[in-house]
């Protein structure tokens, strides 16, 4: 473990020698079982990619970034072909996440490598890094900050570094 791994534990989060609160799933920290179960699946993964709503936020990051569009979902259904990927198009029959959304919480988002980029059907769709609704208030399975905290992480994200989720 590195100072520039970011280490979440249900007490909350480690990263460049900092601790911050951070929310995660509703059914804490374990082994995904699969599709809505609400964990935060433990284990060891890459900060892969960035998407970010820019009409609300701006940000300089080694991590390559993808804009939020209009039209922007996450696939969470396991019967769509495009299962747990980035899709344009909200005129599908399948179960997604609308990525640009009024609130806050997807403005930034960061995609953990959790069953992403081949993902298998059923094993759990897209574990992101976000805002959270307010401190500490569970999640699906993903993890969510403070939005300042979340914008930090990402800016000053070292591409040799892990996001490490433990029990």
């Amino acid at each position: 473990m590195k100072p520039t791994d970011l280490v979440i534990t249900k007490w909350g989060a480690r990263y460049r020698g900092l601790h911050f609160p951070c929310a995660i799933g509703r059914g804490g920290i374990g082994e995904k079982k699969g599709e809505g179960d609400g964990i935060t699946p433990a284990g060891r993964f890459r900060l892969c990619m960035i998407g970010v709503r820019p009409d609300r936020v701006a940000l300089s990051s080694l991590i390559p970034q993808r804009e939020i569009g209009p039209s922007d979902i996450w696939s969470d259904d396991p019967k769509d072909p495009g299962y747990n990927q980035w899709q344009k198009g909200r005129s599908t029959r399948f179960s997604h996440e609308v990525l640009r959304r009024a609130d806050p919480l997807y403005d930034l988002i960061g995609v953990l490598d959790f069953n992403w980029p081949a993902a298998k059907p059923g094993a759990g769709s897209a574990i992101f890094l976000h805002s959270w609704r307010k401190p500490r208030h569970p999640t699906e399975g993903c993890v969510a900050f403070c939005p300042d905290v979340l914008a930090w992480i990402c800016a000053s994200w070292d591409s040799r570094s892990w996001v490490l989720i433990t029990g």
